[in-house]
């Protein structure tokens, strides 16, 4: 309990801190901004007030000095204003005169040589030298202010993440404490060995005597690698909670600046910090835009990425044993790395984060599940079946999906149902409700029956999940046959049946209406991606086990076509070839099979017609169970 309190105790005080600052950050750019408003209001109105005076003042009848001297003898002037050579006469009827004289004449000479006493008009003598100096001065001073205070809000206004214009060489690191919300390795599931991986970093860092007993050191660098969603920064972020060390996170773009030599000054910076906090932690995410290999592309040697690569390989390899910085880097783009940076002593471990399998994505699931209410019915195991190949961002959103179909609908929990719904969007995006034909709706049933038939009745592959024939992304249908478990390799035949499905649909389509549409595009070109796969790169073929190289796309003459690196014209004919002969014979097994099974072919696009989706239990009363071969 008392532990409890201090933590509230020191939030709190840590949130007033933060407020107290936002307070001042305020203050200071409320005044900044008042400040040059006040003076850009100064400036305006002593320039127009200046314009209007003198044009207002050239305006003015001009008498003779002689017709002022004569007016004044007939007690016409009011008052006289002497601006040394220049003199503004005030009229009693309220109007105005300007008139001149010689500006080393005095007006009261004048007026005593003509036998007037000056004493009976009121004359104003200004000081013109001590007025003309405080106009030129003010003049002078407040476009200088003003060009100053304009330029000084500039840079506060534009420096971003920066406390000032001249900092550009300080990284811009975000720096976690244990004092902050943070995730642990609870909150993460489905990548138990990049966790335990990771443990031993963070044991690393907690207590070091143990290691160093036995002549360990830590290690200097963690490498995370895999696809895009997979957890590599919730991994870092786990880290992070996982330990009492400063934490600092940055990412590689956040190096690269358009003035030359800023990315190597930020990780100057961001080394020298974390070396003043050690032992801690640097995370840098996305580190393939800074660590890309210097061979590949025309990099100049001068190029400013190159540049910031370099100042990482040597502040990492120039860390000694007592200095305690673990760097973790995490990137989707492992292959385009430069070799200097993966080598040990910089990276010294690369931990591959990939999907998760059966196990993990369930309790990768029930992680996502917490906070959330659903139905008595909903199985996980069914779940992770259901979302094979699903990444943890693909899971997050699937729940999250989840509920918001259930909110739509007026649901209190979620169901079975509503994660159904969820994961087929994910996958293929939400539902469109296209206006569609008799002709169309038919068509998009046969075609997609025809899949699903084909898929049934070939022994090698999974049950049909769903048919449907409501449009989804750019498919007017589809059918899901999701893999039954997790696949690490695929044989020959099950490739080979797979492309018989892919050909289902023109198969029925040609048998239906004795015709062709368009709809089979995609599954042409699915098709002939495999098949192609199957000749060159795994030698599934009478060509050989041989690789032929990888397939390079080649412009010329404003038109686009694939070109076999390091093969031959004659050898380019034959994988041709091969590659015909193959989805030939697939197209001919998915009509025979087709043919042979045509009344259950009718009877599942009628019912598509009739209700637009069948799942499989519905799809297997019509055509019965799939047999399933002993294994």
């Amino acid at each position: 309990m008392t532990n409890q309190k201090n933590e509230k105790n020191m939030a709190k005080k840590n949130g007033k801190k933060m407020d107290i600052q936002k307070i001042i950050e305020f203050k200071m750019n409320f005044n900044i901004k008042n400040l040059f408003i006040i003076f850009f209001t100064i400036f305006f109105l002593f320039y127009a007030f200046k314009a209007i005076s003198s044009e207002l003042k050239k305006n003015l009848p001009e008498k003779s000095i002689t017709t002022v001297v004569k007016d004044i003898k007939n007690n016409q002037v009011k008052k006289v204003e002497v601006y040394d050579n220049r003199m503004i006469i005030y009229y009693k009827d309220d109007k105005l005169a300007l008139s001149y004289k010689e500006t080393s004449d005095s007006f009261l000479k004048i007026l005593r040589d003509s036998g007037v006493d000056p004493e009976k008009i009121n004359i104003s003598i200004k000081d013109t030298q001590s007025s003309n100096g405080i106009i030129n001065f003010l003049s002078n001073i407040i476009p200088t202010v003003l060009m100053v205070a304009f330029f000084i809000f500039l840079f506060r206004q534009a420096k971003g993440a920066q406390d000032s214009v001249f900092s550009f060489g300080q990284a811009r690191v975000k720096r976690f404490s244990k004092d902050m919300p943070h995730t642990t390795f609870a909150d993460v599931a489905g990548v138990e060995e990049a966790k335990k991986e990771l443990e031993e970093v963070v044991d690393f860092l907690k207590h070091p005597d143990k290691y160093k007993k036995l002549g360990a050191r830590t290690p200097k660098g963690v490498l995370l690698v895999g696809p895009s969603g997979c957890g590599k920064t919730l991994l870092a972020k786990a880290v992070a909670g996982e330990t009492n060390v400063p934490f600092f996170s940055i990412a590689g773009s956040e190096f690269m600046e358009m003035l030359v030599g800023i990315g190597a000054a930020r990780v100057r910076d961001l080394f020298a910090s974390a070396k003043k906090s050690a032992p801690s932690i640097i995370f840098v995410d996305e580190v393939d835009a800074i660590g890309r290999a210097r061979s590949i592309g025309m990099m100049p040697s001068h190029d400013e990425r190159e540049q910031t690569l370099n100042q990482i390989l040597v502040e990492m390899d120039g860390f000694t044993p007592t200095e305690q910085v673990v760097v973790i880097a995490a990137t989707n783009r492992g292959d385009l790395l430069d070799t200097a940076l993966l080598r040990p002593g910089r990276f010294d471990r690369r931990i591959v984060v990939d999907y998760p399998d059966l196990e993990g994505r369930k309790a990768i699931s029930k992680i996502h599940a917490r906070g959330k209410p659903f139905t008595a019915e909903v199985d996980w195991d069914k779940v992770a079946k259901r979302t094979v190949g699903f990444s943890g961002a693909d899971l997050e959103n699937m729940l999250n999906e989840a509920a918001i179909y259930a909110a739509r609908n007026g649901r209190d929990k979620i169901t079975m149902e509503d994660i159904e719904e969820a994961a087929t969007k994910v996958k293929l995006g939400p539902e469109k409700k296209r206006l569609q034909s008799d002709l169309d709706k038919k068509l998009t049933a046969y075609h997609e029956a025809g899949h699903a038939i084909i898929s049934h009745f070939l022994p090698h592959t999974d049950p049909v999940h769903r048919i449907s024939i409501v449009s989804r992304g750019m498919a007017l249908g589809f059918t899901l046959i999701p893999p039954a478990r997790d696949k690490l390799h695929e044989t020959k035949t099950n490739l080979l049946e797979k492309i018989s499905v892919m050909m289902g649909g023109r198969a029925a389509e040609q048998l239906v209406f004795n015709e062709m549409t368009t709809g089979a595009a995609n599954d042409f070109d699915q098709a002939t991606q495999m098949t192609r796969s199957m000749v060159v790169e795994y030698g599934m073929s009478e060509l050989g086990p041989i690789n032929y190289g990888p397939i390079s796309d080649v412009t010329e003459w404003g038109k686009t076509y694939l070109e076999q690196e390091k093969v031959s014209q004659s050898m380019m004919a034959k994988i041709d070839q091969e590659i015909k002969k193959i989805i030939d014979t697939a197209y001919k097994q998915a009509s025979s099979i087709i043919q042979e099974h045509r009344e259950k072919l009718d009877a599942v696009a009628g019912e598509l017609i009739k209700r637009e989706s069948l799942d499989q239990e519905e799809f297997e009363k019509i055509v019965g169970k799939k047999q399933k071969l002993n294994s």
